[in-house]
């Protein structure tokens, strides 16, 4: 079994190492508040604060499994679909199961594409790159700045398809998967 000792799988987190740190009364209030939102969705198809249908999330999950596949114990750091396991993070070093990699898919993809949610119906796309290429070459991190389809998109340019597909590459050159799989999420989750 994963050893993820104390983590809430299914309660999204926008601090990845903070899980572990919980107090009983955080976890309660964090399921009441995974509760309500679940009501709201199975009411409205929708997320309360995202421009995101729960239909559109599953197409997600399910275009990552197509192109990441489940990591073998020989890619550790990396598991199940392409999670990075992070410094005192306690997960087990073995084969994960189908449905372990899944949890941790759908939470790392939650959680990623709640730090785009002032992006409104772009934050899926975002979340859904974010977890391929890693969300702070998007976000920005240290001497790297915000990529150019945040600064695009918070100037109000939503022409961001060239910008967006501009993330095919490896070792630096093009990559016609790579390709492949941007023009497929951009056509499958961006909003005109």
């Amino acid at each position: 079994m994963l050893a993820l000792a104390q983590t809430n799988l299914s309660a999204p987190s926008m601090a990845p190492n903070l899980e572990t740190q919980r107090k009983p009364t955080e976890t309660a209030a964090v399921s009441a508040t995974a509760v309500a939102e679940k009501t709201h969705l199975e009411t409205t198809g929708s997320s309360k604060e995202s421009g995101y249908s729960e239909e559109e999330f599953e197409k997600a999950v399910e275009l990552i499994k197509r192109y990441e596949t489940i990591h073998p114990v020989s890619r550790w750091p990396y598991v199940g679909y392409g999670h990075l396991v992070k410094k005192g993070e306690k997960i087990a070093r073995r084969q994960m199961t189908e449905k372990e990699a899944d949890r941790l898919l759908r939470k790392d993809l939650r959680e990623y594409v709640s730090l785009f949610k002032e992006y409104g119906k772009d934050q899926l796309l975002l979340g859904v790159l974010a977890y391929s290429v890693g969300p702070y070459r998007l976000l920005g991190a240290g001497r790297n700045g915000k990529s150019g389809i945040l600064r695009k998109l918070e100037r109000g340019n939503r022409d961001i398809e060239q910008e967006y597909l501009s993330y095919s590459r490896y070792n630096g050159r093009h990559h016609k998967g790579l390709h492949a799989r941007r023009s497929e999420e951009f056509a499958t989750f961006y909003v005109r």
